[in-house]
Order: C-alpha cells, then structure tokens, then sequence
C-alpha cells in the first residue's frame, strides 16, 4: 500500500463535496500535530495488516472457552 499523500485527500475532497473539509484538517490527517493518539496513515497501516490476516486460520469464536 502506498503512504497517504496530502494531494490524494485533496483530490477525494474535490470530486466527493459531500463534506467540505478544509486544508488545515487534510493537513492533520496526513500529519498529526494537535496530539492525535494515533495518526490515519498509522490506522490505515493497520488495517491493511488486518485485510492481510487469513481468516481460515482464527478459530470461531463458539470455540473460544472462558474459564
């Protein structure tokens, strides 16, 4: 996956109007600076490990037993 560039936000902004975020918050989301725990691109990071984790080898959760 490639790392979340400002242009790429800048471009979903202009052509998905729906919400008019402004360029300071596009700035945030590609560089933290108000003290955001976790930034997007380290959210993104993790989902994209998340989509690679093949589901067949997690057991149901019927089978998990809490003692």
């Amino acid at each position: 996956m490639k790392r979340l560039q400002k242009q790429t936000l800048l471009g979903i902004r202009d052509q998905f109007g729906s919400y008019a975020w402004d360029d300071a918050e596009i700035a945030e989301l590609v560089d933290p600076q108000l003290g955001i725990i976790t930034g997007f691109q380290e959210l993104l990071d993790q989902l994209e490990l998340l989509r690679k984790v093949d589901l067949g080898s997690i057991p149901p959760a019927a089978d998990i037993s809490i003692k």
